[in-house]
């Protein structure tokens, strides 16, 4: 994931801002880590640089 995405990334559940934790990078890309909605308090995952901002019900 890009870190510019943050500016057009919202919480699913509440369209709250996203909060960035980077676990992992490769150069500027972001590999793993999470986004947190500062509001609800949902965390959406960043796995192989794809964010999962499915609402955490509708998760497999």
């Amino acid at each position: 994931m890009r870190p510019d995405l943050m500016e057009i990334l919202r919480c699913p559940v509440c369209r709250g801002e996203l909060a960035l934790e980077v676990r992992r990078k490769d150069g500027d890309e972001i590999v793993d880590g999470t986004l947190r909605c500062a509001h609800c308090h949902v965390d959406y995952p960043i796995q192989d640089g794809i964010p999962d901002l499915l609402p955490p019900d509708e998760r497999a």
